[in-house]
């Protein structure tokens, strides 16, 4: 009977890359159309002041749902598809790296953390312009960030001294290159970085100690598949819970249009203390562990099914 504590890992090599790209592509989507209210969720928890408008994660979303309906719940949602581009590249920085270090060292962890932040580094390079710009749709009308939406035709907007109105997506664009230039397109860059590159680094060396350790103490019958299943939450959970106050400050950066991480800071811990920095984090771990869940038996099902032909009968599950 197969050893458990041996859960195979399938390499960059062993896949046919044209069914990887095809089911990657349509597997991101359903995971992105899944979990995306709680990202709208979350933006909204970090960047309002206080409590001012939602106590919580659950309150936020009855709030919205009443509110706006279940449209409110994606906003912007078209314009973060776009972060699909970014999703294929992360995967393929991550494959390849591990390749490469596959040659120079044959510890999981190293390979691991070195792929994973490199991997983010690439897709957060494309992704922080989707960000603020979809960041900024998922806040409009909430008296929150710097421009607030416009109000309907031939109706006046309210006065908001300082808050431009901005009514669509290419206003937002507009907006966003007319007040920054094109710098203002990767504001919060720096902290989208600091927050992503060690989510990323800190989540895959996490999943494959919490699937070894799960390995241990499963049955031999139990799949493996189910095993990386639970690993993949616990490891979102983790990183997710170790990363959020750097979160916190990269949404507000980004929204705000706060000039600095360290003024951004200060400010929210004047203004809220210590609490602050957990501001989201039930409505991050709500989205980060269905999705590491979808991404998990999604990705390492995506694998299987692009095996290169030859290896199928090899591979045993």
């Amino acid at each position: 009977m197969e050893n458990k504590r041996n859960v195979p890992i399938i390499e960059w090599e062993d896949m046919d890359k044209r069914k990887f790209y095809l089911f990657g592509v349509l597997m991101t989507m359903a995971i992105r159309l899944s979990i995306y209210p709680f990202t709208l969720i979350r933006t909204r928890l970090q960047v309002q002041k206080g409590k001012s408008l939602y106590t919580g994660t659950f309150d936020a979303f009855a709030k919205i749902v009443r509110a706006e309906g279940m449209p409110g719940l994606y906003r912007g949602f078209l314009v973060n598809t776009f972060t699909l581009i970014s999703g294929q590249c992360y995967v393929t920085t991550y494959e390849l790296t591990r390749t490469y270090l596959s040659r120079r060292s044959s510890s999981n962890v190293v390979k691991s953390v070195v792929a994973g932040g490199a991997a983010s580094l690439v897709a957060q390079t494309i992704t922080v312009p989707i960000d603020v710009v979809s960041q900024h749709l998922m806040v409009q009308g909430q008296a929150m960030g710097r421009f607030q939406a416009s109000s309907p035709p031939r109706q006046p907007p309210p006065s908001s001294p300082g808050r431009p109105f901005i009514g669509n997506t290419k206003d937002v664009v507009l907006g966003i290159a007319r007040l920054d230039g094109p710098r203002g397109f990767y504001r919060g860059y720096a902290a989208s970085l600091m927050t992503y590159i060690p989510n990323s680094a800190l989540w895959w060396p996490f999943y494959h100690l919490y699937t070894e350790q799960l390995s241990y103490i499963t049955p031999n019958v139990c799949p493996h598949l189910l095993v990386q299943a639970v690993a993949g939450p616990l490891a979102a959970a983790t990183s997710s819970t170790l990363t959020n106050p750097m979160d916190v400050i990269r949404a507000r950066v980004q929204v705000e249009g706060c000039p600095s991480m360290v003024q951004t800071f200060r400010q929210l811990m004047m203004e809220e203390g210590v609490r602050g920095l957990s501001k989201g984090l039930s409505a991050r771990v709500l989205s980060s562990t269905p999705s590491a869940l979808c991404i998990v038996v999604g990705y390492e099902t995506l694998k299987k099914l692009s095996l290169r032909p030859e290896l199928v009968d090899s591979r045993h599950w």
